[in-house]
Parts: structure tokens; C-alpha cells; sequence
């Protein structure tokens, strides 16, 4: 009988021309072994151009990163990393030729905020879905009051990590919308993802004034999750009632504020300088306070507030985004 397919004679046979490959290809690399690491010396000789010296000649330094960190050596005035893939750093200075010590924002992304805009308006609900929108927010204001009651740095805190959601979801979808559609957004993508990154630079400046607690940063993990997963659903439902929605957030963010604002003329919270990333980010002057701060705050608030109400306004009267361009710039 003929030999099977799987058997151990074939494996034997296998085994034993494997072996005969293996030890020709040995004496191959033995030869050619000098050529061999020379390629390999050539695949690494560009980043070995990136560095200075022998690394062992030069201890190893801890680099710590804080919100006041320039990333500039002390001793020759070079970036820590020199480099990526050939394409030096930005560098970015003051008006006056100072270094520019923020790496999360630039000077070309600073402004001045337009604080006499109307902080009182407010749109009227008067079809279902907008009665809808306001009495969802009005239903989640009430347990936050409870809860931070006059502790306006730690609500404005949680305020601001919830603020930061919409934008984000509506530009993704928006951007995923263009691109599977094969059409202009109208500038609605960049507004949208402006005003994400806008209400994050708050946080990061009331991040300046006080630290969140343990149990406070327990709720921002618990209400972001629930909060972007809802708007997410709610986005891709119906757009025009995820706008609406927001615009009465903003609403409330504005009256918080406007108390925040009370209570810091009565004395009731202490006026404080304002922190070194307000005054940049907004242009404020340098003896600029809290209250400062807190005003132009409410202003950015203001008009989150109208571009929201003015998106859903677009889409309720049967229009799309993409026909009306979106205020860009509208700091």
C-alpha cells in the first residue's frame, strides 16, 4: 500500500529536509552576516542623526508636565524633542517677543470676548418638540442645584464637562455625514468643534482656580458617559431637537453664571486673580480677576446659546445645515 498523507514517514522525510534547509541557510547568513548588519545600520542611521552624542554619555532627567510647562531647555533654549520625523516644533511668542508657555492653545486661537451681547434672551417653547427640550433640561437643573447650591466653582466645573460633549458629537457626525454624502458641511463641522474646544478651555481655567475632589470627578466619569451616549442617540434621531436641547442648556449655563457674577459683588465668593491661562486665552489684562473671568465666560456661554438655537431654527423650518453658512468666528 502507498504511503497516507498524514503518516510518520512523511513527517520523518519533512523533518529531515527542513533540517538540510536550515543549515544551508546558516552558512548563507554566516557569509553574508557583515552586509546584513550594515542594512540594518543603514535602516536606523536617520534617527540615529536625530540624536545628540552617546545616550549613556548623558543622564536621563525627568520632564515634568504641568499646565505652566514650556517645552524649552534651560540651558540652550532647544525643545525637549528636537524633532518629529524632520519637522521641527512651532515655535510661538507674545506680542511683546516673550515665549509663548501654552501648548493647548495659540496666539492665533486667542480673542477678545464680545460681552455686550444680550445675556437675557431666551427662545420661547412653543411647538411640542420645543416644549420637549426645555422641560428635559429644566428636569436635569433642578438635582445639580441641589446638589452644588451655591459651590459655584464645582458646578461650573461640572458644567463645563458637560458642555463640551455636544459640539464634539454633533462635528462627528456632521464630518461623517460630509464625507458619506460627498458634500460641503457649510461650515458648520469647524463652528461646531469650536465651540467643543471653547467650553473645554473653560475648564481648564476654572481647573486653575480649584481642584475637583474625588467624588466630584466620580460624577463627571458617571454623567459624561450617560449624557454623550444620550446626545449621540439623540443626534442622529432628530438634530434639530439635539440643538434645541442645547440652546436651553446654554441658557441655563448663562443664569448660572449671571449668579455666579451676584455673588461675587456681594462678596460671597472671594475675587481672586484671574489665573495666567484666562488672561492669554481671552487677551484680559494683567490685573484681570475672577470676575473678569466669569464675564466673558458667560458671553462665550451667550453664544453657544444662539448658534444652537439658530441651527435648530434651520432644520425645523425644513432646511438643511450645509444651505446656511455657520458663524465661524463668532467670538
Amino acid at each position: 500500500m502507498s504511503q497516507r498523507t498524514i503518516s510518520s514517514m512523511v513527517f520523518r522525510q519533512m523533518q529531515s529536509n527542513f533540517s538540510s534547509f536550515s543549515s544551508s541557510m546558516n552558512n548563507v547568513s554566516k557569509n553574508y552576516r557583515p552586509a546584513i548588519t550594515h542594512i540594518f545600520e543603514a535602516r536606523y542611521y536617520s534617527s540615529n542623526l536625530g540624536s545628540k552624542g552617546n545616550k549613556e554619555d548623558e543622564p536621563a532627567q525627568a520632564v515634568k508636565f504641568d499646565s505652566n510647562f514650556e517645552n524649552v531647555d534651560g540651558q540652550n533654549g532647544k525643545a525637549v524633542v528636537s524633532s518629529y520625523w524632520g519637522v521641527p516644533p512651532s515655535r510661538a511668542t507674545k506680542e511683546d517677543g516673550s515665549p509663548w508657555r501654552w501648548n493647548c492653545f495659540r496666539p492665533w486661537e486667542t480673542y477678545k470676548a464680545d460681552t455686550s451681547i444680550d445675556v437675557t434672551k431666551h427662545h420661547k417653547a412653543t411647538t411640542f418638540m420645543d416644549k420637549f427640550a426645555y422641560w428635559t433640561v429644566q428636569s436635569l437643573k433642578f438635582p445639580t442645584y441641589l446638589f452644588f447650591q451655591r459651590r459655584h466653582m464645582c458646578h461650573a466645573m461640572l458644567l463645563e464637562t458637560v458642555a463640551a460633549v455636544p459640539g464634539m458629537v454633533g462635528g462627528m457626525l456632521l464630518h461623517l455625514k460630509s464625507i458619506r454624502r460627498f458634500e460641503h458641511s457649510g461650515g458648520w463641522i469647524k463652528a461646531l468643534l469650536e465651540e467643543a474646544e471653547n467650553e473645554r478651555m473653560h475648564l481648564m481655567t476654572f481647573l486653575e482656580l480649584s481642584q475637583p475632589k474625588w467624588y466630584q470627578r466620580a460624577l463627571v466619569f458617571a454623567v459624561q458617559g450617560v449624557f454623550a451616549n444620550a446626545y449621540f442617540v439623540s443626534y442622529v434621531v432628530s438634530p434639530k431637537l439635539a440643538h434645541r436641547i442645547v440652546g436651553y442648556l446654554e441658557e441655563e449655563a448663562v443664569n448660572s453664571y449671571t449668579e455666579f457674577l451676584i455673588d461675587l459683588e456681594k462678596g460671597l465668593v472671594e475675587n481672586r486673580p484671574a489665573p495666567a491661562i484666562a488672561i492669554d486665552y481671552w487677551q484680559l489684562p494683567s490685573e484681570s480677576t475672577l470676575k473678569d473671568v466669569v464675564t466673558v465666560i458667560r458671553a462665550d456661554e451667550a453664544h453657544h446659546r444662539d448658534l444652537n438655537h439658530f441651527a435648530s431654527d434651520i432644520q425645523c423650518e425644513g432646511h438643511e445645515l450645509k444651505e446656511y453658512p455657520a458663524p465661524l468666528g463668532y467670538h
